[in-house]
């Protein structure tokens, strides 16, 4: 797909890989919305056509926010489901209601976004490109983080479905997982000591990664025409690490 001129939607687009993606789209010359919880975190108003307050989470509000988009942009044929939050706590320790908190946005508010998008998209009949982002906890087993891997996990099996059920309409739809990203969801590690040491000397290409080198694996991805249903990991290598690697030390 060409982005120049394209009409795009960001969920979480204030702050971080959403913020990042947002100031790469612009550069190509598409249009672009922003949804986001907090607006104007750290200029995503200045950065974007249009900014629209929501929490994913809210149906009714998800609805109005991608209709708004849709209306001020003149259409819809790109989108990046990136709005998130972390979690953490061991299995037997944590409360329903922080599991509904966690999977409730990750899982549920993908999916709302991601049903709007796509019914703005074939009503619209031009095709389409759609980005969601998961994460490689989806795919590892990541101890204290089970409503965080199991939300992560659900997104890309979603990415995987809705490829199958809106190709016929000429829109793709993948996801993009990132790893260990120096974002302000990553800062709170800063409470476990030497995590970030550990976590750069595993990764392949070496240190944490950055939310413009993802948000360039997304955009990427976007403008891909014959991908459809695929995670591209986008973690510098962090997920090759296997501790029964025979040169592990």
């Amino acid at each position: 797909m060409d982005l120049e001129g394209a009409r795009a939607l960001v969920t979480g687009g204030s702050s971080g890989i959403g913020l990042a993606v947002v100031q790469k789209l612009r550069a190509t010359g598409a249009s672009v919305a922003v949804i986001d919880r907090h607006i104007d975190v750290h200029g995503a108003s200045r950065s974007a056509d249009l900014s629209v307050e929501c929490d994913i989470t809210d149906e009714a509000a998800v609805v109005d926010a991608v209709g708004r988009a849709h209306d001020a942009l003149g259409g819809l044929t790109v989108a990046v489901l990136n709005a998130g939050v972390g979690g953490f706590g061991a299995l037997i320790d944590l409360e329903a209601a922080e599991w509904d908190r966690v999977v409730g946005t990750n899982l549920r508010g993908t999916f709302l976004c991601l049903r709007q998008v796509a019914k703005a998209m074939v009503e619209g009949g031009r095709g389409g490109s759609i980005v969601a982002v998961t994460s490689i906890s989806g795919f590892l087993a990541d101890r204290n983080m089970s409503h965080y891997s199991v939300s992560k996990a659900g997104v890309a099996e979603l990415v995987r479905v809705a490829a199958r059920e809106l190709g016929p309409f000429g829109i793709t739809v993948n996801a993009v997982a990132p790893g260990t990203t120096d974002t302000p969801m990553f800062a709170s590690t800063a409470a476990l000591p030497g995590y970030r040491a550990r976590v750069a000397e595993r990764t392949a290409l070496g240190g944490v990664g950055t939310p413009d080198g993802v948000a360039e694996a997304i955009v990427s991805v976007l403008a891909m025409q014959w991908v459809t249903g695929q995670i591209v990991a986008a973690d510098g290598g962090v997920s090759l690490w296997s501790p029964i690697d025979p040169v592990e030390t």
